[in-house]
């Protein structure tokens, strides 16, 4: 799996931001003989519904097929983040600041490839993490996945 290029992801912002939700992520993954799958993750403030999806999925689909950015066939799923939301882009580290987070790096940091930790924030490209008994200063590039933990 791997986040989707930078022009599928302004194409997908273009079309669900008007509708009023938030563009959480953009994957495009293939699978199988030919097959793939572009999965859109979008959320709201007052949550998400099967309805939502519905609705996402049906204008985006109608841009998809006009503009044709991905070859061949796939898949297309309009789906919630969940509880352990993805953070992708530099705002999202900003807003959930505060909140538990689990990061995996691409590359080691100081031995540590994985980390879970209090998030500080995000600024000028470098997340900052509170783990482990001290405060990590991570380059945003080096970052390759960062989730929420759910806390019940």
């Amino acid at each position: 799996m791997q986040s989707a290029d930078g022009n599928l992801i302004t194409l997908t912002r273009r079309v669900v931001e008007p509708m009023g939700y938030e563009l959480v992520n953009v994957e495009f993954f293939q699978h199988g003989a030919g097959g793939a799958t572009l999965r859109v993750y979008i959320d709201h403030e007052r949550g998400i519904t099967l309805d939502d999806c519905a609705a996402v999925s049906h204008q985006l689909s109608g841009v998809l097929d006009v503009e044709d950015p991905l070859p061949g066939h796939y898949d297309l799923e309009v789906s919630s983040p969940g509880l352990d939301r993805p953070l992708v882009f530099p705002e999202h580290f900003a807003r959930f600041a505060g909140s538990r987070v689990r990061i995996r790096l691409a590359e080691k940091l100081d031995g540590r490839r994985r980390l879970e930790g209090l998030l500080q924030g995000c600024e000028s490209g470098i997340v900052r993490l509170d783990a482990e008994g001290r405060l990590w200063e991570i380059p945003l590039t080096s970052v390759e996945s960062a989730r929420l933990v759910p806390e019940f």
